[in-house]
């Protein structure tokens, strides 16, 4: 989990990482008094992260989802965790037996920052006392990172660190293709999707021969799912086959669908010379390229919608008075798609994914539903300030519960419950096939 904390509007809440804690806690008070007109968005950083780790951080559910077990194992009690602390202090190989050591830990030193690495051969806080050559990581899980600034020579809404609802349809789009892939192509069940707390979104994928991938099988999955080849200063990035596989058959059928409203109507790209200047570059055409120009510059107050349709009917055209040069028509044939994908298909930092000893910066964040990413709106999710703004509202209007009568966990008072009680499911669904392994090398044991 990786809290990073800096601003009101960069303090969001990471649901992957908050599980009810099993009592709530109150050592740290957060009610004012009245009348002084304070308020949590003034409360200092520490504070606020104080009250964090107190209240609301899941510390035991954290355990139970990077352990993968019931009973202490080595995914947890050999797992680096790295702190960023006060006066820009980095801190690794940090490594913890329980929960209950990383709670003290973390109430003591209020991190900003918890970055997540690997699972080495030893526990990392023991880096210092083995032998060179004895400490190395031999498994995490396998994480795919896209980070909307990826996105900046494409989208027009937004850039650098800023991010609309208009510009993050590009994840809404990266989460049905990746999903879709990992799960049909690859096998792969436990897919937790992330909001990664500013810019993009996070997928870890926690099935345990995901996280025992070695980085040459981490590589060629990447190489699988890779389309977007090419730096910025190249032209045109996407090259696909005539025959398309299956999984970019796939992939077309998504992008088809949502091309049209975030390229042509949000980001409105081929509104002005510069934005279709690019397109055409990728049509590898001179005599094609020119007809589209000269009629957009002729009439260029025509939509981004009329101009798509020029260059699909150009294109058709094209191929069709090429017949006698096969080789010029079928360098066309692919061209419109090659764009959607360009403009669309997931653009995946492959560092994140292909070194096992990667070190994954986790902010405070809520998890999304893939089945409903479409809706999810990252503006809506609550900064740490808004949530303890809801306890002490709660507890201000709630009435005396009767005697017997459940107590709500901290996080049921905000509006976190519906984030945490996804990943709650998420979790169980792992320990689900934990012990069912079990129960299955129980019953082999029983018959030998």
């Amino acid at each position: 989990m990786e809290p990073e904390i800096k601003t009101e509007d960069d303090m969001h809440v990471d649901a992957s990482e908050f599980q009810p804690v099993e009592e709530s806690l109150s050592a740290m008070q957060l009610e004012q008094p009245q009348g002084t007109g304070l308020d949590e968005r003034d409360m200092p950083v520490h504070e606020l992260m104080g009250v964090f780790y107190q209240r609301i951080f899941p510390y035991k559910t954290y355990y139970h989802w990077l352990n993968y077990d019931t009973v202490p194992t080595k995914s947890f009690t050999n797992r680096e965790f790295s702190f960023n602390l006060p006066n820009d202090v980095y801190v690794r190989y940090q490594s913890f037996n329980s929960h209950e050591e990383l709670k003290a830990e973390l109430l003591k030193e209020l991190p900003s920052k918890i970055d997540i690495g690997a699972v080495y051969t030893i526990k990392p806080k023991e880096k210092k006392t083995t032998r060179p050559g004895a400490f190395v990581p031999v498994e995490k899980e396998l994480v795919f990172d896209i980070d909307m600034t990826d996105y900046d020579e494409i989208r027009k809404c937004c850039s650098g660190g800023n991010v609309c609802i208009k510009c993050w349809q590009f994840m809404t789009v990266a989460i049905k293709i990746l999903d879709r892939a990992l799960r049909d192509d690859f096998g792969f069940k436990y897919l937790l999707w992330v909001y990664s707390g500013r810019r993009g979104v996070h997928c870890w994928i926690c099935d345990e021969r995901a996280r025992k991938l070695s980085n040459e099988a981490r590589s060629a999955i990447i190489a699988y799912l890779s389309v977007i080849k090419g730096g910025a200063q190249q032209a045109k990035k996407v090259f696909l086959p005539k025959a398309l596989h299956p999984s970019l058959q796939r992939s077309a059928d998504i992008l088809r669908s949502y091309f049209p409203q975030i390229v042509l109507k949000d980001q409105d790209l081929l509104n002005d010379d510069e934005g279709w200047k690019k397109i055409l570059q990728c049509i590898p055409d001179e005599e094609t390229r020119k007809t589209l120009s000269d009629a957009w510059n002729a009439d260029p107050s025509r939509t981004s919608t009329d101009k798509w349709t020029d260059l699909v009917s150009e294109l058709d055209s094209a191929i069709g008075t090429l017949k006698k040069n096969p080789k010029r028509a079928d360098a066309l044939k692919n061209v419109e798609l090659e764009i959607m994908f360009q403009y669309t298909y997931p653009r995946l930092d492959e560092n994140v994914s292909t070194h096992i000893n990667h070190l994954l910066k986790r902010r405070v964040c809520v998890p999304i539903d893939p089945e409903k990413c479409e809706n999810f709106d990252p503006h809506e999710v609550p900064t740490v300030a808004d949530l303890l703004c809801e306890l002490n509202k709660y507890s201000g209007n709630v009435p005396v519960k009767e005697e017997g009568e459940r107590k709500l966990h901290d996080y049921e008072k905000t509006s976190l419950k519906p984030y945490i009680k996804y990943f709650e499911n998420f979790v169980q669904g792992i320990f689900r096939e934990v012990r069912n392994k079990k129960r299955a090398a129980s019953i082999n044991d029983m018959e030998f």
